[in-house]
């Protein structure tokens, strides 16, 4: 089993420490948030050819200069901003049965998607790990009895969109573009598959919080499947924390299926994408279902290579807005043009 990083250092999948990050910020000396990271604006390939059809085309992308979050929001952050505003999640108000048509009654109260692990192996296509538990909000991760004591420095979870985009907006931020978060999360590595190079695990050491063992029954791990404090492993070239693993990150893009076609003339190049339409973002499998969709980047404590290699920076999925689970956090961003 690889072994994770007691001390983590910059390092590629060689041993090889990342460059620091030496770019050089706006004029504005100070960052517009505590824990921002100034990231120099560029052209890179956004997306991957080889894994996962949503991932593809691998495509040019510019983007501008921005700050971004060290870390993911944690419970003490957003704690506070929920004693200051008075703000109460998603999962903590009961659903409205206008907009869950069929939905169970004792489903249409405050809750939120805990996952729960069989016993045994199951088909993968079916999702059984998931179970909505009535009370679990980011106060209670697990559900009634659980508390976040003790945690305060994990990542907030159960977060749907709007809570993500609302504390945003109270700390003067916004969330990322998905091309701004994969920028981001490459680290200056142009085409690696892992945020930290080519090779999952270098040298024996473990790079990220993701599942070991066969999921989602078989845990190789010596604590139960959780996120783990932020800053638990080693940071990316641009001195990033969790990049990778731990929870999945919302994104201010709506989801569309596919990138669009790669345009290799600078003329053409996009700049600053903003990814696809709300119309384009609905779930086609599910026409009687119209909740849009956003991306998630970065993968989770729960991706795995026999399940889901999301743990990538090229890697995306869709998250409907209503929805808040036990691996979805976030981390803010300011835009270049607000500093």
């Amino acid at each position: 089993m690889p072994k994770r990083i007691s001390n983590p250092k910059q390092m590629n999948s060689d041993g090889v420490r990342h460059q620091p990050n030496q770019q050089t910020p706006p004029r504005r000396r100070k960052p517009p948030g505590k824990g921002m990271v100034w990231i120099e604006g560029g052209t890179f390939l956004m997306g991957s050819d080889h894994h996962y059809p949503e991932e593809a085309p691998a495509h040019n992308v510019t983007v501008s200069g921005f700050w971004i979050d060290q870390f993911t929001v944690t419970n003490k952050q957003f704690q506070r901003f929920v004693k200051e505003t008075g703000y109460v999640t998603f999962a903590e108000r009961p659903p409205k049965p206008e907009n869950y048509p069929g939905a169970l009654p004792e489903l249409l109260v405050p809750g939120s998607l805990v996952f729960q692990a069989p016993d045994q192996p199951v088909d993968l296509r079916t999702c059984s790990w998931w179970s909505y538990v009535p009370g679990a909000n980011w106060r209670h991760p697990q559900g009634p009895g659980s508390s976040i004591k003790k945690r305060e420095n994990d990542p907030v979870v159960h977060i749907a969109y709007e809570d993500a985009a609302t504390y945003a907006a109270w700390a003067g931020k916004s969330l990322p573009t998905e091309a701004q978060w994969e920028f981001a999360a490459r680290g200056g590595l142009e085409g690696a598959t892992y945020v930290w190079g080519e090779e999952f695990a270098p040298k024996g050491r473990l790079m990220a919080n993701v599942w070991q063992g066969e999921f989602p029954w078989q845990n190789a791990k010596s604590c139960l499947p959780a996120p783990e404090p932020v800053g638990s492993y080693a940071p990316n070239g641009y001195e990033l924390y969790d990049m990778a693993g731990n929870v999945w990150e919302w994104t201010e893009d709506w989801y569309r299926d596919r990138h669009p076609e790669n345009k290799t003339k600078s003329c053409c190049i996009p700049v600053n994408p903003r990814g696809g339409t709300q119309q384009e973002s609905y779930d086609i499998a599910i026409p009687e279902i119209q909740i849009p969709r956003k991306v998630l980047k970065g993968g989770s404590f729960l991706c795995t290579s026999n399940y889901c290699l999301r743990y990538r920076p090229a890697a995306r999925h869709p998250e409907m807005v209503d929805t808040s689970t036990c691996h979805i956090g976030f981390r803010c961003v300011v835009s270049d043009e607000t500093t």
